[in-house]
């Protein structure tokens, strides 16, 4: 291991405490592969989403166990405390300026040491981050926000680093992605590989492409460049979104529903579970109750960082 490494390293090693009650610090790091964030702080209010291990967060009240959070997608909700790691400001911009490492498999395990057959420091998901403490052999040493050591086989990660060199925020490319969460289950509130809902597998596919899109289908829908959709669908392209629901009596469209357009006049959502769907009468895979309901479609990937809403983690104040 380098020297600078090192150093950096017995810094970061001071930093892990916890601070002190006086300090009140404003900003955490997530602790755990998966926060289920909720809707007051209460362990039986509804969940409102999810946020990943070493995603970045503002905290903006605090009740008991619980803390209010302002994730980098704006949303705010309720976490437990103990899933989050509290840290000053320096020390929020010393994580996000350490070497990382990007979990690439949809699920992996930590270990202990660098062996299978260790005890398991806990499960990671696709998305998770990590500090990146150094190798050994077919392993990762990886560290977390809390000060946590653990090595992730190298097969489900990769540094953040080469990960950006080498990720794709092309359409073909993001829709390999979704197709790799066909069968996740649906579940409200999800934006992970552990249970997504419609929105939060939109949400999910693209931040493994290092996107931030708003959480909500009727959210997203207010971004990007907005398409009455053609009975053949001819004037979509693979990537855009389709977005389903009703209109009311005045016009005004309700956004209940959305998923990605994959091209000829297919398209892959999370209903029931991830699977990909037909708006073609004649495909096996036709599907008559969404094509009913279908609104309008959105072009969001030409405006990703072109809008306050849309943009990759580097463009986020949280990760800088």
């Amino acid at each position: 291991m380098h020297s600078s490494m090192k150093i950096l390293l017995i810094l970061l090693a001071g930093l892990w405490l916890l601070p002190t009650a006086a300090q009140r610090p404003d900003y955490a790091v997530v602790n755990v592969s998966v926060c289920n964030t909720r809707t007051a702080a209460e362990y039986s209010s509804g969940q409102e989403s999810q946020a990943l291990l070493g995603m970045p967060v503002k905290i903006l009240d605090r009740h008991h166990e619980w803390t209010r959070i302002l994730t980098p997608d704006h949303y705010e909700a309720w976490v437990l405390g103990g899933c989050i790691h509290p840290m000053e400001r320096q020390q929020l911009s010393l994580w996000n300026q350490s070497p990382q490492l990007v979990v690439t498999a949809l699920y992996a395990t930590v270990y202990s040491r660098p062996s299978r057959r260790s005890q398991p420091v806990s499960d990671v998901v696709a998305g998770n981050r990590l500090l990146l403490a150094g190798s050994k052999g077919r392993y990762y040493r990886v560290e977390y926000p809390d000060g946590r050591e653990g090595y992730l086989p190298k097969q489900d990660g990769i540094p953040l680093h080469k990960w950006r060199s080498h990720l794709s925020q092309e359409p073909q490319a993001i829709l390999a992605t979704a197709l790799r969460l066909v069968g996740t289950p649906y579940m409200w509130g999800g934006t992970s590989t552990k249970g997504v809902d419609c929105s939060g597998f939109v949400r999910t596919v693209l931040f493994m492409h290092d996107i931030i899109i708003p959480r909500n289908a009727s959210q997203q829908a207010r971004e990007g460049q907005r398409i009455t959709v053609d009975a053949d669908c001819r004037n979509l392209q693979p990537g855009d979104l389709l977005f389903f629901g009703s209109t009311s009596a005045d016009g005004t469209p309700r956004v209940v529903h959305v998923g990605f357009y994959m091209g000829q006049r297919r398209f892959i959502h999370s209903l029931g579970c991830v699977r990909v769907a037909s708006l073609d009468p004649s495909d096996p895979l036709y599907d008559a109750y969404d094509h009913g309901r279908l609104l309008f479609a959105g072009r969001i990937l030409p405006h990703i960082n072109q809008s306050e809403n849309m943009f990759t983690t580097p463009h986020s104040p949280l990760y800088q």
